[in-house]
């Protein structure tokens, strides 16, 4: 893994994208703090994937919980006065 700066990284792009088609990974700074990297295809669909994943809803969740599911409780609401 190189670090390069972003002036470096634009002079020698093709290089730095050469490197990250051979399975490295380039990290670019801008005033000596990360802010960009080249990274293999393979590695950037993995996380696009990732980062894609839908949540499970809470409903999803709850009926996934040990125990099966809960008896709803059948009793009207009460009522409240305006």
């Amino acid at each position: 893994m190189s670090t390069v700066s972003l002036k470096d990284a634009k002079a020698g792009l093709s290089s730095y994208v050469d490197d990250a088609v051979r399975g490295e990974f380039v990290t670019i700074t801008r005033h000596g703090k990360p802010v960009a990297a080249l990274v293999p295809l393979a590695a950037a669909e993995v996380a696009r994937k990732a980062l894609g994943r839908k949540r499970a809803s809470l409903v999803t969740y709850l009926r996934g919980f040990p125990g099966g599911d809960f008896a709803r409780n059948s009793a009207p609401s009460r009522d409240v006065d305006l």
